[in-house]
């Protein structure tokens, strides 16, 4: 009896997950590493960014193929937030799952990412761009074939000595950047929200450089 409820709910639940409006979907994908050990690293922010909207929102992550998934509707909009569990480097295969599974075009896939090359804090919005060595974005691209995809980098900064670049992505926060981080995962959830109703231009000239 329980495993017949378990599949009638699954199946209504993906069914619930598909449909509605293509052009009112928006896959938003948080980049990070699966596991414990780096779930408070810089190089998780995509994570932890999408772990705190979720929160705010009473939102439930569920694990499905390639990643973990919930659903957060605001305003006639349906986002999709996905946490690839392919691990940064190979986070291509997520995306273009999911983007094909759900019918959602390219233009309103958003990807939350970190960025060594901005202050701490900062955000950029772009529509297209290199990966700026960026593993994540450089599946991304290779495996969508194309530059051209929203992405949303949230900056690190650089600050980090000779050779030391791979620990210092894959550190912890330090406690100055612990305190301003609320603040900063807030806003960051507004630009995310702002994405689907207001669109990605005027997402830039809201968010960028704040």
């Amino acid at each position: 009896m329980f495993s017949l409820l378990r599949k009638l709910f699954t199946n209504t639940s993906n069914r619930l997950l598909t449909e509605g409006d293509p052009m009112k979907k928006f896959l938003i994908v948080g980049l990070g590493n699966i596991g414990p050990k780096y779930e408070n690293t810089r190089h998780n922010i995509g994570f932890k960014i999408l772990d705190f909207l979720a929160e705010k929102e009473s939102l439930i992550f569920e694990s499905a193929k390639l990643g973990d998934i919930t659903t957060y509707k605001l305003k006639g909009r349906t986002f999709l937030l996905l946490k690839p569990s392919t691990y940064m480097n190979l986070s291509g295969k997520a995306v273009r799952y999911w983007l094909e599974k759900e019918k959602i075009p390219l233009e309103n896939l958003f990807i939350v990412t970190d960025d060594l090359n901005l202050p701490f804090g900062t955000f950029r919005v772009k529509t297209k761009g290199s990966d700026g060595g960026h593993n994540g974005l450089k599946d991304i691209q290779n495996i969508l074939n194309t530059t051209k995809y929203n992405r949303f980098r949230f900056g690190i900064s650089d600050t980090f000595s000779q050779g030391k670049q791979i620990d210092y992505v894959l550190g912890e926060w330090i406690e100055e950047e612990e305190k301003q981080l609320s603040e900063r995962l807030l806003k960051a959830t507004e630009a995310i929200k702002s994405f689907g109703l207001a669109g990605i231009t005027n997402t830039m000239n809201t968010f960028n450089g704040k």
